[in-house]
């Protein structure tokens, strides 16, 4: 069980640090109604960034259902 919570505590921390840096394609004005019809696809680090926060996403959720499912 310490060893799933350690686990949890490390998955969570990757996914925080992939979720912070990640670019943000819009900035505060275009939240309130400002033009920003500008879309592009990910490459490079942003693509593989972006894969490994999925990837962490779906580990974290893997290992707090095995920790309640051994509980």
């Amino acid at each position: 069980m310490l060893l799933l919570t350690i686990v949890q505590v490390i998955l969570a921390v990757l996914i925080v640090t992939c979720v912070l840096l990640q670019q943000r394609g819009a900035g505060l004005g275009d939240a309130f109604g400002g033009d920003s019809a500008v879309f592009s696809s990910r490459r490079g680090a942003e693509k593989v960034l972006y894969q490994l926060t999925i990837i962490f996403g779906i580990a974290f959720v893997a290992v707090v259902l095995a920790s309640l499912l051994l509980s």
